[in-house]
C-alpha cells in the first residue's frame, strides 16, 4: 500500500530572480504532526500565483520518493530534500504511469480526487536550480499530479493511501499528460479524456481545443491548439514578405484611408479570412531601421486584391509617410495575412463591436457574412465621434441591407447638428455598459469586438455580465499584447527600447519587434530571444520558459529560428517559441 511519507507547507515569499522578483511559494517545508487539509489547501500552506496553481482543482501537489531517486541519478545530485519539487505530499507509491484521473483516494481523514498532471513553469527550475526543469518533467513522464479534497480532515506523514474509487477511463495521470505537451494528440484519446467528469476545467478546455483544431484542419502535424490560440492561425501564404502594388488609395474620413493592393503579376492574391491583418515594411530613411506596421484587412475576403484601412496618428510616422508619400503604382512590402482574430462558422448570432478605427477586422467579417451566411443574426455595434469621423459608413449600411437578421446601432459621443438621428446614428453619447443591458444581445453569440483598450474591457465585461461565455468573446488588440509573467512582481509600465547594456562585441542579426517598433542588434550574450525582449522591455508572454507550455509562441513575419533547447512538442508552422530560440539572421516577429 502507498504511504504518505511528508507533509510539505510553504507561504508564498519573494524570490530575487534575473534582476526582478518572483512571487512564489514553491519553497515548501516538511511539516511534524498533523494537518487539516482543506477545500483550497493544506493548512499553512500557499500558492504565489492563483492563476496556475491552487484553487480547487489543484489543491494539493503530489511529488512520489520514487521520482527523487530517478532525478538524483538523472541529474548527478544527492542535495534534495523533502518537498524538493514544490509538492505538498511526497509519497511512496503512486507512480505517473499508474494513478488514473479521476481515481479517489483516502488518506487519514480526508478523502481526495486526482484532477490532472503538475502544470508546467519556470519555478520548478528556479527551485530546483535546474532551468529544464520543467522540459525534463514532461519529456521524462515524471511530472506529479493535483488533487482535490472531496472531504475535509487531517492528514500526517506514515499515514497510508488507501484507493476508494477507479477513474472512468483509467487514462493515466502519465497518458494524459504527453497527450497534452508532447506530439501525437490522437483524436480518441483526447475523446477519452473529454469523457472523464474529474479532469479539471483548465484541461477539459484544453482539451476541447484539440478537439476543434483536428476538426478544422485534419492531420495536421504541427501546433499546439490546446496550449495556445497562436497555433489555430494557418500557416502563412507566403514566407517573410514580398512587393505589392498600390492599386488605389481611398480616403474614407479626414484622418482614415484605404489602400488596395495588387500582386505585381496580376495574379489574384491568397485569400486572408475575415479578422486578419497584413504587416507592411516601409524605408523612408534607408540609414535608419524600417518602420513595420500591422493593419487589418478591411476588405471582401476572397477579393482579388487586399484591401488595408489606415488611420493616420498625429505623430504616427508609418501613417504619415503613407498619407503623404503613397500613390498609385507605387511597390509596399507586405506580409502574408496573419491573425488569430477570425469569424468562426456556424448558425449562431455574430455580434459585431467596434470603435474608431477598429471597424476594418470587423468590416471584413460583416462582407463575409453577407456573402456567404445572409441569414445568420447580425448585430452591428459601432461608436463614432460624429459623421466626419465615422469610416465606412455607407459600406456598412450597404451589407447590412443585404442581411435580413441584422440590427443596427451606432453611438455618436459629439454628434454634429447636421448628422440625422436615425438615420447617421442610432443615440448620441458613448456605447457603455448600460447600451449593452438595455440592448440585451443573445447569450449563444459570437461576439468580435476591436477598438481602443479600455472599449474592449468595457464590453468583454458587459457581455459577459449578459452571460456570454468567455470562449465566445474575441477581442483584437492592434498593439502590443498584454504581458504574462507568472508570479512576477509588477514593475512600472515602460516604453520598449533599446537595451541599457547591450554587449560590446560585433552586433549580429537584427531583430525586429513590429508590435512595439523596435529594431535591435542580436549577440548570443542574450541567451534566447525571450530574454532580449525582456532586456528591451517589450512585453512578452511565458510560462514554462523550456519549450513546453507554448505561452510564449509568436507569429514570425520574417526570418526563422534556431532552437536550443529543442521544444518538446512544435509550433505552428510560421511560429516560434522565443523562450529557447535564436535567430541565425534577420528576424521579424509579431511581437
Amino acid at each position: 500500500m502507498a504511504t504518505l511519507i511528508s507533509v510539505n507547507v510553504g507561504l508564498p515569499k519573494g524570490v530575487p530572480w534575473h534582476g526582478k522578483t518572483t512571487h512564489t511559494g514553491i519553497w515548501k517545508q516538511p511539516v511534524t504532526g498533523p494537518r487539516t487539509v482543506r477545500r483550497l489547501n493544506v493548512d499553512g500552506d500557499g500558492q504565489g500565483d492563483l492563476a496556475g496553481h491552487g484553487g480547487e482543482q489543484r489543491a494539493v501537489l503530489v511529488y512520489q520518493i520514487d521520482s527523487y531517486r530517478y532525478w538524483q541519478e538523472q541529474l548527478n545530485r544527492n542535495d534534495f530534500t523533502l518537498g524538493q519539487f514544490g509538492e505538498n505530499f511526497t509519497v511512496d507509491g503512486l507512480p505517473d504511469n499508474e494513478v488514473c484521473i479521476g481515481d479517489r483516494y483516502r488518506i487519514g481523514s480526508a478523502v481526495f480526487e486526482v484532477t490532472q498532471p503538475r502544470v508546467t513553469c519556470y519555478r520548478v527550475g528556479l527551485r530546483m536550480d535546474e532551468p529544464q526543469m520543467a522540459a525534463l518533467l514532461v519529456s521524462h513522464h515524471r511530472p506529479g499530479f493535483y488533487l482535490r479534497v472531496l472531504t475535509e480532515g487531517q492528514v500526517e506523514a506514515g499515514d497510508e493511501i488507501a484507493k476508494i474509487a477507479s477513474g472512468p477511463e483509467e487514462m493515466t495521470v502519465t497518458e494524459i499528460d504527453a497527450l497534452l505537451y508532447l506530439p501525437g494528440h490522437e483524436r480518441s484519446q483526447v475523446e477519452r479524456a473529454l469523457r472523464i467528469p474529474a479532469l479539471s476545467p483548465g484541461w477539459k478546455a484544453s482539451m476541447q481545443s484539440l478537439l476543434e483544431e483536428e476538426d478544422r484542419q485534419p492531420g495536421a502535424t504541427a501546433g499546439n491548439a490546446g496550449l495556445t490560440s497562436a497555433a489555430v492561425s494557418p500557416p502563412p501564404a507566403w514566407p517573410g514578405f514580398r512587393w505589392l502594388k498600390v492599386a488605389r488609395i481611398d480616403a474614407e474620413t479626414s484622418s482614415v484611408f484605404s489602400l488596395t493592393m495588387t500582386s505585381t503579376d496580376g495574379r489574384p492574391l491568397p485569400a486572408g479570412l475575415p479578422g486578419q491583418f497584413l504587416t507592411v515594411r516601409l524605408r523612408p530613411d534607408t540609414d535608419s531601421p524600417p518602420l513595420i506596421r500591422s493593419y487589418s484587412l478591411s476588405g471582401r475576403p476572397g477579393a482579388a486584391a487586399y484591401r488595408i484601412s489606415v488611420k493616420q496618428e498625429p505623430r504616427g510616422a508609418a501613417s504619415t509617410y503613407m498619407r503623404q508619400h503613397l500613390k498609385v503604382d507605387d511597390l509596399l512590402e507586405v506580409a502574408a495575412p496573419r491573425g488569430t482574430f477570425t469569424l468562426t462558422d456556424g448558425d449562431t448570432p455574430v455580434l459585431l463591436l467596434s470603435a474608431g478605427i477598429g471597424a476594418t477586422p470587423v468590416l471584413a467579417m460583416l462582407h463575409a457574412l453577407a456573402d456567404a451566411r445572409p441569414r445568420r443574426p447580425v448585430w452591428w455595434l459601432h461608436a463614432a465621434r460624429d459623421g466626419r469621423n465615422h469610416p465606412f459608413a455607407d459600406e456598412t449600411r450597404n451589407l447590412l441591407a443585404r442581411l435580413p437578421n441584422s440590427r443596427t446601432h451606432i453611438a455618436y459621443s459629439r454628434p454634429r447638428d447636421s448628422d440625422r438621428i436615425g438615420i447617421d446614428y442610432t443615440m448620441a453619447g458613448r456605447l457603455s455598459a448600460q447600451k449593452i443591458r438595455d440592448l440585451d444581445p443573445p447569450q449563444d453569440a459570437d461576439a468580435y469586438i476591436c477598438g481602443p483598450t479600455a472599449f474592449m474591457q468595457d464590453m468583454t465585461s458587459a457581455l459577459a455580465a449578459r452571460g456570454l461565455a468567455p470562449n465566445h468573446i474575441h477581442t483584437e488588440t492592434f498593439g502590443a499584447l498584454s504581458p504574462i509573467t507568472p508570479g512576477m512582481v509588477p514593475q512600472s509600465g515602460k516604453v520598449p527600447h533599446q537595451p541599457a547594456h547591450p554587449p560590446g562585441q560585433e552586433p549580429g542579426p537584427t531583430v525586429s519587434f513590429a508590435r512595439s517598433g523596435l529594431a535591435v542588434p542580436w549577440h548570443p550574450s542574450y541567451g534566447t530571444l525571450l530574454e532580449l525582449a525582456e532586456a528591451c522591455d517589450v512585453p512578452t508572454r511565458w510560462s514554462c520558459r523550456t519549450g513546453v507550455c507554448h505561452t510564449c509562441e509568436t507569429p514570425v513575419l520574417s526570418g526563422r529560428v534556431d532552437y536550443s533547447p529543442e521544444p518538446v512538442d512544435a509550433p505552428a508552422e510560421g511560429n516560434a517559441l522565443i523562450c529557447c530560440s535564436q535567430p541565425p539572421a534577420d528576424l521579424v516577429l509579431d511581437l
